[in-house]
């Protein structure tokens, strides 16, 4: 029997930085400020006023297009959906769930817990899912060190 799989993946950090200099960079255009693999992140032009659809063109040429489906500047996530990609992926959907809750308290008071949920379509395979769980940890590396800048600047 082969072991069973997941098609959700789940990474979160602790980032030293207050909420207010982490929730600045989640916005789908403004990912290739903290994520390394994102080498251009732009508004999609011609799309309805009602979509917020984002092109991310990243490092190694492959382009999706991402469209935002929630957004709370209230309790601080956002949710968006992948609907294309150049090359075509293996896998049918995607849906990402960032959310981000200040630490008031202990150790880490005055940062942000911040948690990247992905959730694969069923025909994802377990190595698309196992990529991603990469890749998140990436970006949140990515988001803390930018976060981390901004807290410098912000004390000069």
């Amino acid at each position: 029997m082969a072991p069973a799989t997941t098609n959700e993946v789940r990474e979160s950090v602790v980032i030293r930085a207050p909420l207010s200099h982490v929730w600045h960079f989640i916005k789908l255009a403004e990912f290739d400020k903290f994520w390394p693999a994102i080498k251009k992140a732009e508004h999609v032009k011609g799309v309805s006023a009602d979509t917020d659809v984002v092109r991310w063109t990243f490092q190694d040429g492959n382009v999706v297009e991402v469209k935002q489906d929630e957004h709370s500047n209230l309790e601080h996530y956002i949710t968006y959906s992948l609907i294309t990609s150049t090359p075509e992926l293996s896998y049918s959907s995607m849906v990402s769930t960032i959310r981000c809750w200040p630490v008031s308290s202990g150790e880490f008071e005055s940062s942000t817990f911040v948690q990247w949920t992905s959730k694969f379509s069923s025909d994802a395979e377990a190595s698309v899912v196992e990529d991603a769980k990469y890749k998140r940890r990436e970006a949140l590396e990515g988001l803390s060190v930018t976060a981390a800048k901004m807290v410098k600047e912000h004390q000069k």
